[in-house]
């Protein structure tokens, strides 16, 4: 395999808020493509940075009262600690108000004045009247000139995805005070684009774009381009422009440098000279980008204009993706209609994001809508009742009862061919459509979730002399596990990890994915992934709500504290005593007890590993004077299968398991009939 030579780049976060989901869809696509490049032995770089100029942050800055350097180091700071819970693995995450963004930024103006490709042209532009300040685009909203859209900023429209000039825009309004804007002339600084609508027409339809994308920008070089305004005026936070006092480079001409910059800052930093290697016209090397749809016409039209005018190669390849939508909306800070990164993980396990979106990303421009309740039924669904459950069913006869060793050979033939799925997993990867990927690695667990099943290890491991058979079933289980979690790697890193040290192996990459462990000693196994708790989900979706907004528990679907007070006054005041449709509604279900151990610090509680058919629970019972874990293995017994998990000092104990008796020794777990299966419901 020959190596690659890889830069890779996410669109610039704006230094003027949070991280939100909507930046993390996008994020954690680059990253997931990123750590596939690298899990392949590949040279990949990947860099970012926030995009911090601009009147937005000028104005935040000045809300607070504080310069906007030292406000634009303190978001930093919060969007590092962002991305770094989601595990998204930059080699230089840094800002576009540095002294390597100014100089690049002169250089390749220079470069367009001496290709005499810039002109300077009086404009009318609009001006807020009380703020005393011509107003940025994105601070002007009003009716889409295209598709009479209300509440359009005055660069684009999201309905229609229309670009034009803000004095377009029907019945503008200033976002900052609410004035009408009026129109004021002053010169500016343009840069000749329409020269080079016959270029852009052969590279947009070069292989580096989507088709999709393509054929969206052939509406706009078929009537031909307009020169690009690049510069505004002061005041403004940014990069003055060299020769021209008080004019401000467009943060849209700075921003797309910025990913030059960063890069550059990292080989200072690494004493590496691959600037030149990466950005030379005449470059081997790739440079991918991935953004979001509404910045297409800077990254495919301007930016590979400018290169190619400054004497830069162009980008390999634009990976777009749609928009991201919550509750049918585009998520979007100015709209409210976020939900932050920070929110979500301070309540639910950031990784079940990253898988999430994974089901959802394809090599496609089309929209996506997030769906909280279709993320609980994922995860817990897929990672823990698909996946995690192979480790959990085999790895408790492996370490009891044969030392935690494996055997020597495989004794399926779904190993191998878990393994020939390689290509086709590598094709999925490469392009981006990571949910195609998803649905090959869930369809193997499937098959190897069947296969322990059909062989059932806890059942014939209490008949003498089926011990070598058990041995080879689970063995197979824990080899399947591994290939798995190798797939699955660059899209849950840290579960990966995880696994890694439980297999007791180094970390994998991509070629050793197919090396099964024969003879090899694994580690006692501990809980992967804990399942996600729709009670969690409320709590989320409640906070991103704010304090004044009032929200259902919609993936939970349990009332609130105050709610069920209500109801607790009605209730009948005779202690004990239920309805009937209250005691239907409980789930009892047959169970194999596929592990049982010892709770450090606890003098009665055993937890025990519930094999419920389809997936694995881990229950805390407490029958230690009854019972010791060996005499539990491979038992059946009866749970309280949809009991609301309980978070315990020791764990979370998700059910219930049935026992009878009067206390100590004399305490009975209930076993069903005999031929009972696993996930049989008790009527």
């Amino acid at each position: 395999m020959t190596k690659r030579h890889i830069l890779v780049t996410s669109a610039l976060p704006n230094a003027n808020g949070p991280i939100h989901l909507g930046h993390l869809f996008e994020h954690i696509q680059t990253d997931i493509w990123v750590r596939y490049q690298r899990m392949q032995g590949h040279e990949c770089i990947y860099v970012c940075a926030d995009d911090t100029h601009g009147t937005a942050t000028m104005l935040e800055a000045e809300k607070k009262g504080i310069v906007a350097e030292a406000y634009i180091a303190e978001i930093k700071a919060s969007h590092e600690q962002d991305f770094s819970e989601f595990s998204i693995s930059y080699d230089n995450y840094y800002s576009t108000h540095s002294s390597e963004n100014e100089a690049y930024c002169t250089e390749i103006f220079h470069a367009l004045e001496e290709a005499g490709q810039i002109k300077e042209k009086a404009v009318e532009q609009l001006f807020d009247p009380e703020k005393n300040l011509f107003l940025a685009d994105r601070f002007i909203v009003g009716r889409c000139p295209k598709c009479n859209t209300e509440d359009q900023y005055g660069d684009n429209c999201e309905a229609c995805g229309a670009t034009y000039a803000a004095t377009d825009l029907i019945d503008p309004k200033s976002k900052i005070s609410g004035a009408t804007p009026v129109l004021k002339s002053s010169t500016h600084i343009f840069f000749t684009l329409s020269n080079f609508t016959d270029y852009l027409k052969e590279w947009t339809r070069s292989g580096t774009l989507q088709d999709q994308v393509a054929n969206k920008l052939a509406e706009w070089l078929d009537v031909g381009l307009t020169d690009w305004d690049i510069s505004r005026d002061a005041p403004y936070f940014g990069i003055e422009i060299p020769g021209y006092p008080e004019k401000y480079f467009y943060v849209w001409m700075d921003a797309p440098i910025g990913y030059i910059a960063s890069f550059k800052n990292w080989c200072d930093r690494t004493n590496t000279a691959l600037v030149n290697d990466y950005w030379s016209q005449d470059s081997n090397y790739e440079v991918h980008h991935f953004i979001g749809k509404d910045i297409i016409n800077f990254h495919a039209l301007f930016w590979p204009a400018i290169l190619k005018c400054a004497g830069y190669r162009t980008p390999t390849r634009i990976h777009t993706h749609g928009f991201v939508n919550l509750k049918g909306q585009k998520m979007s800070k100015s709209r409210n209609t976020v939900v932050n990164a920070n929110t979500f993980a301070k309540h639910l396990n950031p990784e079940f994001l990253r898988y999430y979106y994974a089901t959802k990303l394809s090599n496609s421009i089309d929209d996506n809508d997030i769906n909280m309740e279709d993320l609980v039924q994922k995860v817990n669904s897929d990672l823990v009742g698909k996946v995690v459950n192979i480790a959990s069913r085999c790895a408790g006869f492996i370490k009891k009862q044969f030392q935690g060793k494996l055997a020597s050979a495989a004794g399926t033939e779904l190993i191998a061919e878990f393994i020939d799925k390689k290509p086709i997993l590598e094709a999925h990867y490469e392009a981006g459509d990571f949910s195609k990927a998803v649905r090959e690695i869930m369809a193997m667990a499937d098959k190897a979730n069947q296969y322990i099943a059909e062989n059932e290890p806890w059942a014939k491991i209490k008949i003498p002399g089926n011990e070598a058979d058990v041995h080879q079933v689970c063995s197979d289980g824990i080899n399947m596990f591994k290939i798995i979690i190798g797939y699955l790697k660059p899209i849950v890193p840290n579960l990966a990890k995880k696994s890694e040290a439980f297999l007791n192996i180094e970390a994998m990459d991509w070629q050793s994915i197919d090396s099964p462990l024969f003879d090899h000693e694994i580690n006692k196994f501990k809980a992967l992934l804990i399942r996600a708790d729709g009670k969690d989900v409320d709590s989320m979706l409640a906070e991103a709500a704010g304090p004044d907004v009032e929200t259902e528990a919609k993936v939970s679907g349990k009332k609130s504290k105050a709610a069920n007070d209500r109801t607790s006054e009605k209730a009948d005041d005779k202690l004990g005593e239920i309805e009937f449709d209250d005691f239907a509604k409980v789930d009892l279900r047959v169970v194999t007890i596929i592990n049982a151990e010892e709770v450090e610090g606890a003098d009665k509680l055993l937890r025990l590993t519930l094999d419920l058919g389809d997936e694995t629970r881990n229950v805390f019972a407490g029958i230690k004077s009854a019972y010791t874990p060996a005499q539990l293995i491979g038992k059946q017994t009866v749970m309280v299968a949809n009991l609301k998990p309980r978070k315990m000092k020791f764990g979370l104990s998700e059910g219930m398991v049935l026992a009878a008796g009067p206390g100590g020794r004399d305490l009975f777990i209930l076993e069903p009939h005999k031929g009972a299966k696993a996930g049989m419901k008790v009527t």
